[in-house]
């Protein structure tokens, strides 16, 4: 009997630990859960609003992803189209971005903590690419015409660049999470608020601290809208 309740436990312990290693954004136990931005209650999203209040406007936003977006100094403009602009999102898993590239703009080396994306070039051409974990750190890249499509699985370095010099590129991701998340990685080293020390990130990078200092100097802008 006591050999029965150890497997019966370790049976259950190890469906916990499988679920938990599969687990994404929470599975949806009705058909939608659109946001309450009033409520007060704090959970692993948001709270759902009254089911009778729910109006097609909650699913829709006129987000005028047809048109093209201005782009900042690393030549890119991220709009993204997650559960904080479309309320119906929660709970679902998805969300949207259109990317513009500037003539060798680039979306920098950045990651999405909490998502897998699949990106479709629309226009243009990009050399893409991610960076496996350690301690491999394998490197793999291609480059992109319009209507290819590349996945970056989640948690993972990447990037996309437009290599043309005169036209720009236009890129549309879909996203496995109603809240994605991103870490550019220049930012989030050289930028962060206070700064990291400089001699930790001297020994880190192995250079003088005065680069160090001249890179956190720098201001570092964010392409994501």
């Amino acid at each position: 009997m006591a050999s029965s309740s150890f497997f019966l436990v370790l049976a259950a312990f190890l469906a916990l630990v499988s679920w938990q290693a599969i687990a994404s954004d929470p599975s949806p136990l009705q058909d939608f859960c659109v946001v309450d931005k009033n409520s007060p209650v704090l959970v692993n999203g948001f709270a759902c609003k009254n089911p009778m209040d729910v109006n097609a406007d909650d699913f829709f936003k006129a987000a005028n992803l047809d048109k093209p977006r201005v782009t900042n100094k690393v030549g890119s403009n991220v709009t993204l189209i997650n559960v904080m602009q479309i309320g119906g999102l929660n709970t679902l898993g998805i969300s949207l971005a259109r990317i513009d590239y500037a003539p060798l703009g680039q979306n920098p080396p950045h990651t999405h903590p909490r998502a897998t994306e699949i990106l479709t070039v629309l226009e243009g051409t990009l050399y893409v690419g991610f960076v496996t974990s350690n301690p491999e750190n394998k490197f793999l890249s291609k480059m992109l015409n319009k209507g290819d499509v590349f996945v970056f699985p989640v948690g993972l370095i990447h990037f996309q660049f437009n290599p043309n010099p005169y036209k720009p590129a236009v890129a549309i991701a879909a996203l496995s999470s109603q809240n994605p998340g991103a870490i550019t990685i220049a930012n989030a080293v050289f930028g962060s608020k206070p700064p990291i020390s400089d001699d930790v990130l001297a020994k880190a990078f192995q250079v003088e601290k005065k680069t160090i200092d001249w890179l956190q100097a720098q201001f570092w802008e964010n392409n994501h809208n």
